[in-house]
């Protein structure tokens, strides 16, 4: 059970601080530990040294982000979002720099050149952002470009257990958002997501991920046998055709069009290191050099489907060519490498 705001401001993120401070007089212990302990193992294997000092500098980047939102709220600025805003901004920043430099991340993302037309509306419209659900990197990857690249203002419906992240707790529980426990009813969820869709301005963008969670072949197949059991027979007939996806669930989409008309919609596929879901997974499989691949497709307003049957099918379209694309990216092609365009 999640413990009450008050004990979570003064416990939980005062000990981030405390245990910040010890890493770093202790830093070059750890190192000669860490070190020692993978003289015996391959260098691709060596990964003790790289989360020591990811480990650090996400903590030092916690720790100076609680500090500030302290400031903040003594100087009355806690209700001020455009600086708390800025303050993601930075931290996501300084966070994406630290895996460049220490995971050798890579991240190329694919996006069809707009128009004229198109380039002009990007910063007229909100949008709602539709993505696949994969690994515990994609919300911060997601979010970094939304911020960073794209200038905008990412809403998102999350689960209530990641305000045991205190820095995360306090800047999130500052601006649009929304904390759903863990047995939340889809009544609940989807009442969010209209709130958090309503008030939306021409800077705004809601995250959802329709999946609900991350692939796996045993959440696909309970999640095709529930399609069947409601007699959904041609959803439950395209989902066995996806080989890398779970089959979307359309009511938190259709309701975000609904309570935001003016907004238009963008797909998201990434794939890179899909198979990294759990801590364990990243420690054992996380490789020398981390590359993620990622294509947006955008749908402007005036192209939605209006009725919910032809919107349900549209967004089995999208996860269709999702899931064909995370194929294509998976097969390797001889004498060629990845290749990708940037825009911004």
């Amino acid at each position: 059970m999640l413990p009450p705001r008050i004990l979570r401001r003064v416990v939980l993120a005062p000990l981030v601080i405390v245990v910040t401070v010890f890493m770093l007089v202790t830093l070059p212990f750890w190192l000669i530990v860490t070190a020692a302990a993978s003289l015996r193992l391959p260098p691709p294997q060596r990964r003790g040294l790289r989360f020591v000092w990811f480990g650090v500098a996400w903590l030092t980047l916690e720790s100076a982000v609680l500090i500030a939102c302290l400031w903040l709220w003594v100087a009355g600025g806690a209700r001020r979002q455009e600086r708390h805003y800025g303050l993601i901004r930075w931290f996501l920043t300084k966070v994406y720099a630290a895996a460049v430099r220490i995971f050798r991340l890579t991240v190329d993302v694919q996006e069809p050149e707009p128009t004229t037309e198109e380039q002009a509306a990007r910063l007229t419209r909100p949008i709602i952002v539709l993505s696949r659900h994969a690994g515990p990197g994609d919300s911060f990857l997601l979010i970094y470009h939304l911020l960073v690249s794209y200038g905008r203002r990412p809403r998102i419906v999350m689960k209530a257990a990641l305000q045991y992240d205190p820095s995360l707790d306090v800047v999130i529980n500052r601006l649009p958002n929304a904390f759903v426990p863990r047995k939340s009813g889809q009544k609940q969820i989807i009442a969010e997501i209209e709130r958090l869709a309503s008030t939306m301005s021409n800077q705004d963008a809601l995250v959802i991920f329709p999946e609900g969670g991350n692939f796996t072949p045993r959440r696909r197949g309970l999640a095709i046998r529930r399609l069947e059991e409601k007699g959904l027979a041609e959803e439950a007939q395209r989902a066995r055709g996806m080989d890398h996806l779970l089959p979307p669930r359309p009511n938190g989409a259709i309701a975000a069009i609904d309570s935001c008309p003016t907004a238009d919609v963008i797909f998201v596929a990434h794939t890179g290191l899909d198979d990294l879901v759990t801590l364990g997974d990243v420690w054992r499989k996380l490789p020398f050099s981390a590359h993620i691949t990622a294509k947006w497709w955008r749908v402007p307003a005036a192209e939605v489907p209006g009725t919910r049957e032809e919107r349900i099918r549209w967004l089995y379209d999208h996860w269709e060519r999702i899931d064909a694309w995370i194929g294509a990216q998976r097969r390797p092609v001889q004498g060629t490498g990845p290749t990708a365009e940037r825009t911004g």
